[in-house]
């Protein structure tokens, strides 16, 4: 059966990229505040940054400028390993955050790329097929045996054209990648420069170029980095949340800005259930009630601000499209179940051992332990 001229017209304005982006880069949904710091900002810049470091650290920390323009928090923490994260960009040392899963390692790498360089999408992202070719160079087959090698049948990898342009490149979840492609790193970090040896040319980094790279060494399935590309490396550990507030504030933040993309209910409609998944998670993440009264066994899964951010969004999507919009215990239970019991068999006893010794002697949460009860019959 034949396609309409209207159907037809109406696939070529999604593969044209027609209407709004599900998820923009960080340098679209925040244009505004980037253009305001720009405007505000008298600072000395490093050469091709669009902003000053202090702007940079303001961008991602939040603030009120001069003429009244407020500067949303992209990160929630200390102030201090933001600032040492900015300052190693403008060093000749390539910037690694580690964290464990969860901890906004890849949300302040885009953000950090978004500031400094105008562009968060130089990006390689690490897994275990990851090839040499990505970070490096590839070629344009037909154009390779047509006229053999040439510029024109190479294909840069976003870190060669970050080294070729002066920006930031973003190579995600490093260590999946395997050690032998992960060293191809060595000589671009260390020498600034990349070599054709197809070609007898290379191609020398400009000023301005810089790279991050995010990992975590808790999962599975991760390579460890040799000493020589860790050396190349300043490394800052992003850690989770400090206090329950700080946590819920991060996923309070996180789902609102994730609903309004996905025209969800607002998330202050349910600050309750929020409170409640952030207690959940930090109590069986840390094996200790919040008053430090009794000992819990910690299920398998790491339990992250992410998933919390997550289980919150699909929560607020079934009180959306099943119930009146307002974030109720019943949203979540379903979402808090499969965040908790990933092993089905040592981590279900976990969970359920936390609802009769916790939960369900717990003041005003008689509703919360109804609703987890029947999910996990």
């Amino acid at each position: 059966m034949g396609t309409t001229h209207h159907e037809t017209t109406q696939y070529e304005a999604r593969e044209g990229g027609a209407g709004e982006a599900l998820r923009p880069h960080a340098e679209e949904t925040f244009a505004d505040e980037l253009k305001a710091l720009a405007a505000a900002d008298d600072r000395p810049r490093p050469e091709r940054w669009r902003l000053s470091p202090w702007a940079v650290a303001t961008y991602l920390l939040g603030g009120t400028l001069a003429d009244g323009t407020v500067i949303t928090p992209k990160y929630v923490g200390p102030r201090r390993i933001v600032e040492v994260a900015v300052t190693t960009l403008a060093t000749d040392r390539a910037l690694l955050l580690l964290g464990v899963p969860g901890t906004a390692k890849t949300w302040v790498s885009e953000h950090l790329a978004a500031a400094v360089s105008g562009d968060s999408t130089l990006l390689v992202q690490g897994t275990a097929g990851t090839p040499e070719e990505a970070i490096r160079y590839g070629w344009n087959y037909a154009q390779l045996l047509a006229n053999g090698p040439s510029r024109d049948a190479l294909v840069p990898s976003p870190v060669m054209r970050a080294m070729a342009h002066g920006m930031t490149a973003r190579v995600e979840e490093l260590t999946r990648i395997p050690a032998d492609v992960q060293d191809t790193l060595i000589t671009v970090l260390s020498e600034k420069t990349l070599p054709i040896p197809e070609l007898g040319q290379e191609v020398q980094a400009v000023r301005g170029f810089n790279l991050i790279a995010t990992a975590n060494d808790r999962d599975r399935g991760v390579n460890e980095l040799s000493s020589a590309l860790r050396r190349r490396f300043n490394t800052v550990v992003l850690p989770l949340p400090a206090t329950p507030d700080e946590e819920v504030d991060i996923v309070s933040r996180r789902v609102e800005q994730i609903g309004r993309s996905l025209d969800l209910p607002a998330a202050p409609e349910g600050m309750d259930e929020i409170r409640r998944v952030v207690t959940v998670f930090r109590e069986l993440r840390d094996g200790l009630t919040a008053d430090g009264r009794t000992k819990l066994k910690s299920p398998s899964g790491t339990l992250s601000t992410a998933e919390a951010i997550s289980v919150v969004t699909n929560g607020l999507a079934l009180a959306s499209h099943f119930g009146d919009g307002v974030l109720r215990s019943g949203d979540v239970a379903a979402g808090i179940l499969g965040a908790v019991v990933r092993d089905p068999a040592a981590d279900r006893v976990v969970w359920q051992e936390y609802l009769e010794t916790v939960v369900r002697e717990r003041d005003g949460w008689k509703d919360f332990y109804r609703a987890c009860r029947e999910v996990s019959a």
